[in-house]
Order: C-alpha cells, then sequence, then structure tokens
C-alpha cells in the first residue's frame, strides 16, 4: 500500500481505489496503462519507452526517498518487460 501511495503522489489526478489485500495488482496495473499511454488520445500516444522515459524522470526528480524511488523504477522495468511486442 505504501508503494501505491508513493504513486498516487506522483501521478496525483489519478484515483486508484485499493484496498490492502489488492495495492499491488492495482499499482502494476496503473504502470501497465501508463507504459502503454491508454489514457490519451489514440492518435497523441507516446511509444512505451518514451512514456518509461518520462515516467523514470518524474520519479528521480520527486521527493520520494531512494528506496521508494527504486521500488517504482523496479516496477515500471517489471511491467515493461511483460508488455507484448509490437
Amino acid at each position: 500500500m505504501e508503494l501505491l501511495e508513493a504513486y498516487r503522489s506522483l501521478w496525483s489526478h489519478r484515483s486508484l481505489p485499493a484496498t490492502e489485500n489488492n495495492a499491488e495488482t492495482v499499482l502494476c496495473d496503473a504502470i501497465r496503462r501508463d507504459l502503454l499511454d491508454e489514457m490519451t488520445h489514440p492518435r497523441l500516444r507516446k511509444s512505451p519507452y518514451e512514456k518509461f522515459s518520462l515516467a523514470l524522470k518524474r520519479i528521480a526528480s520527486s521527493s520520494l526517498d531512494a528506496k521508494q524511488q527504486y521500488e517504482l523504477v523496479r516496477l515500471y522495468v517489471q511491467q515493461l518487460e511483460n508488455l507484448p511486442s509490437r
């Protein structure tokens, strides 16, 4: 739940309702949607690698502690690797 709160602090406009039991699933799904740029019109979407780069910059420049930054980056890498090939 702590990492989900850290993610919410970076992307404050996103409502991510979750319980203690499904917080990690909700977080991984939100990261996957972010990488696929699903919240943007299809003609304006960026590639997953561009979205990954933007997310890393946002995480690195945040006020989160180093452990939270590391864990969020790790989840982003994991989700990027799990995306289907295009």
